[in-house]
């Protein structure tokens, strides 16, 4: 059988990939990983050096699930949990072992795993999505406002996620055929060229409800995706200087993060204040 091709639609006009070289910005990443192990060093002397009660932070209220990206599990986004939760946010893992399989199948995990994080803590919560990760997000805070709280994506190409490098092409081929070659809990063909691709595509294209805090993450030296695709209209846009692997262990990116989930806290406390939100 020939290669899988994406759907047209999930590359829009006005959009395109990134030009092959552009994956040599990635490089950067040594340098971003860097800064957080200089980061860290310098928040642990900080730590030492500081009276025994101000060494700890105020418990953010929302608990906050990270989300990794496509070919991703839950420990690309360890160091990022580590610092948030050193910040005073409670962080809890996606569950997600290998962000591999299909999109709804990998939504569908995603929901059960909020409803059992909300009913234990007795609040919504905040999702911070890396790529792929930030796209599942944004269709399940579309579809239940009542588990989320807000979002943060980042380098996530909502408004055309097939504006990707070709190198991420080829991943996603590699997958169908294994699929195809009957291996369970791998993208199909339906995935990225058919009725699955469609709905996850349309979910990430509907208004985002009110209630929800909504913040994009994005970088121009991103060489993995279009840029462009990872700040619509409707989001707070956020630009940061950072390699789209390295958003997620850049320590400025990280501040940026939890900037945001700190200001949907507070919008969210504010319209509960109200009467508008329960």
């Amino acid at each position: 059988m020939s290669a899988p091709t994406l759907a047209a639609f999930l590359l829009p006009e006005g959009f395109a990939r990134p030009a092959v070289a552009a994956v040599v910005r990635e490089g950067s990443v040594l340098g971003e990983a860097g800064r957080y192990v200089l980061r860290t060093a310098g928040d642990r002397r900080a730590r030492r050096s500081a009276p025994y009660t101000g060494r700890t932070r105020p418990r953010a209220s929302d608990p906050v699930v990270l989300v990794p990206g496509f070919l991703a599990g839950d420990a690309s986004l360890a160091l990022m949990a580590r610092t948030l939760r050193g910040q005073g946010f409670r962080t809890y893992r996606s569950h997600i072992r290998a962000n591999v399989g299909c999109t709804l199948d990998a939504a569908a995990q995603l929901e059960e795993r909020l409803e059992s994080i909300v009913i234990r803590r007795g609040t919504r919560v905040q999702i911070v999505g890396h790529s792929l990760g930030g796209m599942l997000a944004r269709g399940i805070a579309v579809r239940r406002p009542d588990l989320v709280a807000g979002i943060v994506t980042l380098g996530s190409p909502m408004l055309a996620p097939g504006a990707h490098h070709r190198a991420l092409t080829a991943s996603v081929d590699v997958l169908v055929r294994l699929s195809r070659a009957g291996l369970p809990g791998l993208m199909a063909e339906e995935c990225v060229a058919g009725g699955c691709a469609r709905q996850s595509f349309d979910e990430s294209q509907q208004p985002m409800p009110r209630n929800v805090g909504f913040t994009a993450v994005y970088s121009k030296r991103d060489g993995i995706v279009d840029w462009r695709a990872c700040a619509p209209a409707a989001a707070h846009a956020v630009e940061v200087t950072a390699s789209h692997v390295g958003m997620a262990l850049d320590p400025r990116v990280i501040d940026h993060v939890a900037a945001s989930l700190r200001r949907h806290g507070l919008d969210s406390v504010v319209e509960v204040d109200r009467g508008v939100t329960a």
